[in-house]
């Protein structure tokens, strides 16, 4: 039988992150593409023992739970952001989600109709970008510098297109790492508040950081827009994230905070969605949490110091001659470096050259929605290993050279 797939399904069924992940199982590749933390640094051992424990307390662990998500968990969250962020919020305005991809995709589902415009940070992230093209929303991007989106250029598209959504990550941005500036924050934060635009701020990367600021400094000197916004219960932003890319992605364990009015429906949608996510893996992670011998500061900081170890380490190997022509701003935070490739270099003609050598990179393509960031690619610094990091690298820059030379 042949299938005729929606027209808005184009970009997600041709991405080549299809291919990526198909290579990726195979033991001779090294994938610098795709959105991986550590393994090596998941606290394997202690959750073993708290799922032990949860299984424990016999068969209730396994049936179906709150809508809204385990309440002690939603709890524990409450007190962390109070304490570690300065975000004043109750735990009836949290809504636990698989994952940050399902926040935005309930989001989106619960306010887009077809045609509406939603702004998206330039560039962003690609996981947003499929959600918006399936509900069939215009995209229409906002440029920035390494201080965030430009106030003004957001003013003039919130005037000209009366946009439903905006769509940001202040803080180390997937791609490119970007950290918006106090100034930044307040201003875009008026504006959407100025012009009743929802702000969906993503805070997926904030904990990775490495400046070596305890985190309630950190949240001092860049508190999330979220905790600008309920200071003064304005309504304005939803705060999303996950425990993905800092305790287990398997947990598929995220939230969405907000207004009590817009937590309420997403739960609605969510009910349609997947009825609720895993009851027993937000158990299994409230253990981890508050139960067990696992120190969370203590564990955000020996990610960071082990992240800021393979970035450097990324950043030296930049330096090689296979990479001239290269420029990139080095991120404070995050997993990924945005690298602009020399004139002529097509990101996309990039990876077919390299997937043969056992190697895969994001081409920009993927974080945009136009034809500018051909000449950019994301590399996460992340996941692999110092071995593998170093032979990755070297194998794409014997693909650009190859390029290069033709040229």
């Amino acid at each position: 039988m042949k299938y005729f797939f929606a027209s808005r399904t184009n970009r997600l069924l041709s991405s080549p992150l299809r291919d990526i992940r198909e290579m990726s199982g195979r033991d001779y590749f090294i994938s610098l593409a795709e959105e991986l933390p550590a393994e090596e640094l998941f606290p394997f051992k202690l959750l073993e023992e708290a799922a032990v424990s949860v299984f424990s307390s016999g068969p209730s662990a396994l049936q179906y739970g709150e809508p809204a998500g385990y309440t002690p968990l939603r709890e524990w969250l409450n007190k962390d952001w109070n304490a570690r962020k300065g975000i004043r919020t109750v735990p009836e305005q949290i809504l636990l989600t698989t994952g940050t991809q399902q926040a935005i995709d309930l989001v989106m589902r619960l306010l887009l109709e077809a045609g509406d415009s939603v702004l998206v940070e330039h560039p962003t992230s690609p996981g947003c970008l499929e959600v918006l093209e399936m509900q069939g929303a215009k995209i229409v991007p906002v440029m920035g510098d390494r201080d965030g989106i430009l106030p003004d250029l957001l003013e003039h598209h919130m005037q000209q297109v009366r946009p439903k959504l905006l769509f940001a990550a202040p803080s180390f941005s997937n791609p490119t790492g970007a950290l918006w500036s106090m100034e930044r924050r307040e201003a875009v934060l008026e504006l959407c508040s100025r012009y009743g635009v929802l702000l969906v701020e993503d805070d997926s990367y904030g904990e990775l950081h490495f400046d070596g600021l305890e985190p309630t400094e950190f949240y001092r000197k860049y508190p999330s827009l979220f905790a600008l916004d309920t200071a003064d219960q304005g309504g304005h932003v939803l705060y999303i994230g996950s425990f993905s890319k800092t305790v287990a992605p398997a947990l598929r364990t995220g939230w969405a905070a907000g207004h009590p009015a817009l937590i309420q429906a997403m739960a609605s949608v969510k009910r349609i969605a997947d009825g609720q996510s895993s009851p027993m893996n937000q158990r299994l992670l409230y253990q981890l949490l508050a139960h067990s011998p696992f120190r969370w500061s203590d564990h955000l900081s020996m990610l960071n110091r082990e992240y800021k170890t393979r970035l450097k380490l990324m950043l030296e190997l930049l330096k090689r001659p296979g990479w001239k022509g290269c420029q990139y701003n080095i991120p404070e935070g995050g997993m990924y470096l945005w690298v602009q490739l020399p004139e002529g270099l097509d990101s996309g003609a990039l990876l077919k050259a390299a997937l043969p050598k056992g190697v895969s990179f994001l081409p920009g393509s993927l974080c945009s929605t136009g034809v500018q960031d051909q000449r950019f690619i994301r590399l996460n610094f992340s996941h692999p290993g110092r071995d593998e990091l170093l032979l990755g690298m070297n194998l794409i820059s014997e693909a650009i050279s190859e390029f290069t030379a033709r040229s």
